[in-house]
């Protein structure tokens, strides 16, 4: 295999109607020979096939059916595979489904299982995925990705989600050790494609029951059944450890012998481990992108991830549309991405990222659909006259949460200095904290103001616009619109389901309805700038599900 990083171009389609997005990491021109390289500066002493990679944070739960983030969904697709996983150009492919067999109206699969083991010897059956499934969708798991059993279309998943039906009442069913048959409520063009995503992978009963409480807390109480397993792990560790897996069914497939996971949250850290031969892939922030941008191992990553504020609907203030309109508009999102993170990031002017989905004429969502929200400070000081007329409030102050990685804490000093700056009266107090924990608050409702971030799950614009219907797990704001709820429900299941004309227009309907109400505040589309070091091929980079997948990796 040539020593070029091969990194995805724009993801094929999944299916008829939506397209996901990858950007493929073009070679940077050759490093002048007076300018000092990073490459030039790693040592060679790691002789072991193992590849070390930097994260930014830590993992927060090994638990399919609970993990919510990047970081845990990365880790996890290392160690366990579901029905289906992604090749190269993030079409789903066959993995612990052997074949599969669909009914002519979409509404059936029936899924042959390969024989295949979890790594303590037990054979991966289709009771594993009726129990993880089940597991999903009931109430008492509280799984805040139990909508997308219903986004999967899987028979009385709604229904059980809202209590109406038995969890037992799912369809999913075991028909034997090696057959699963999954029955539809409606079809749903994309469901393969979404059999590859985390929440959808197995969890094996009798394990699960006699790990309790500890389960996915450290080596003794994960399974693997995928190309890896862990070796070392523990709740918040800043060091995570796999092995190759020799029992997986295509383990002559892995090349590595394992994956080091190490969390270095400060840019110029990650750097110098990179420098130091310590990690094999960095992710660079700021002014370390000027300097390092013409190094043969700099690539630039187009990402799925939309960084947004959520404010907090039920805080004094921001129940009033004026003002939230006011902060949105009142800071340069082209500058933070420019000038601050520097990292191929663009200002988003909308709730639905580029480069997520085509449809039914065959352009990317963004092509067709309009933008808002777009900085002008003028604009946002009207709004804000207003909003203190209407309030009767001439001063206000709140705190904006977010996360204590290094390009978290920039952006959000940006943005204190431009809203204090362009609204007078108004005063933002930053608080930092860990990932894990400002999810938490955010979940909590325990926030005013919160920095957050989503990437999609699936190629279509629902996986964003979902978020925001009334009770949504992930509708931090607690914003609630009636006519909004009809069009996403309708988008679903309803009589737009049936039209992709019709849905297609409905759901830029729907994201003009958040804009113009300034649900959220759009600050960016995450761009990624990664150092990867030269006898590092085959990781595959996707915007949509799990971002890095290491399966067919090598170090040479």
């Amino acid at each position: 295999m040539k020593k070029i990083i091969s990194l995805l171009t724009v993801l094929a389609l999944l299916f008829s109607l939506t397209a996901c997005g990858s950007k493929e990491a073009e070679p940077a021109a050759a490093t002048p020979a007076d300018s000092s390289t990073a490459s030039e500066t790693a040592t060679s002493e790691d002789a072991a096939n193992i590849l070390k990679v930097q994260v930014e944070v830590e993992v927060a739960s090994m638990d399919p059916q609970i993990a919510t983030d990047g970081t845990s969904f990365e880790v996890m697709g290392a160690v366990t595979e579901g029905l289906y996983s992604v090749d190269a150009a993030g079409s789903p492919i066959l993995a612990m489904a052997e074949s599969v067999d669909k009914s002519e109206d979409g509404m059936s699969y029936t899924f042959h299982l390969r024989d295949a083991n979890w790594s303590n010897g037990t054979p991966v059956t289709a009771d594993d995925f009726v129990y993880a499934w089940k597991r999903l969708v009931d109430p008492a798991t509280a799984s805040e990705y139990s909508f997308i059993a219903e986004i999967a279309g899987i028979k009385n998943a709604a229904a059980i989600i809202s209590g109406d039906a038995a969890v037992d009442e799912l369809g999913a069913v075991a028909e034997d050790d090696k057959t699963l048959v999954v029955t539809l409520d409606f079809p749903v063009s994309y469901f393969e494609s979404l059999m590859s995503f985390n929440s959808f992978f197995p969890v094996n009963e009798a394990f699960f029951t006699e790990k309790g409480d500890l389960f996915g807390t450290s080596p003794d109480t994960i399974l693997a059944n995928g190309p890896f397993k862990i070796s070392a792990y523990e709740p918040a560790a800043t060091t995570i450890e796999l092995v190759k897996n020799e029992d997986y069914w295509d383990a002559d497939a892995v090349k590595l012998d394992g994956i080091e996971y190490q969390v270095i949250k400060e840019a110029q850290q990650t750097m110098l481990a990179y420098q130091n031969g310590d990690i094999d892939i960095a992710t660079l922030a700021g002014e370390q992108v000027e300097q390092f941008q013409a190094d043969p191992e700099f690539h630039n990553i187009v990402a799925g991830y939309l960084w947004y504020i959520s404010p907090n609907q039920t805080v004094a203030g921001l129940e009033n549309v004026n003002l939230r309109k006011a902060i949105a508009l009142a800071y340069d999102k082209s500058a933070i991405a420019k000038n601050i993170l520097k990292d191929g990031s663009i200002a988003a002017n909308f709730a639905v990222p580029t480069l997520l989905a085509t449809g039914p004429d065959g352009k990317d969502y963004r092509e067709t659909a309009d933008t808002y929200l777009e900085t002008d400070k003028a604009l946002a000081l009207e709004y804000y006259n207003t909003a203190k007329a209407e309030l009767g409030v001439d001063e206000f102050s709140y705190t904006l949460i977010v996360e204590d990685t290094e390009a978290s804490q920039n952006v959000a000093q940006f943005i204190q200095s431009e809203i204090q700056t362009t609204l007078p009266g108004m005063t933002v107090t930053i608080e930092t904290m860990p990932k894990k924990n400002r999810v938490e608050r955010m979940q909590d409702g325990d926030f005013e103001l919160g920095l957050t971030r989503w990437g999609p799950d699936y190629a279509d614009p629902m996986t964003y616009l979902d978020m925001w219907t009334t009770g949504s797990s992930n509708n931090y704001g607690f914003w609630s619109n009636a006519d909004y709820d009809a069009i996403i429900q309708s988008a679903k299941n309803g009589e737009l389901a049936l039209d992709l004309d019709a849905r297609w227009a409905g759901l830029k309907e729907a994201e003009k309805m958040v804009m113009d109400e300034a649900v959220i505040f759009p600050v960016y589309q995450r761009g990624n700038a990664v150092m990867i070091k030269g006898n590092v091929t085959g990781i595959e980079f996707h915007s949509v599900g799990i971002n890095r997948i290491y399966k067919n990796a090598v170090k040479n």
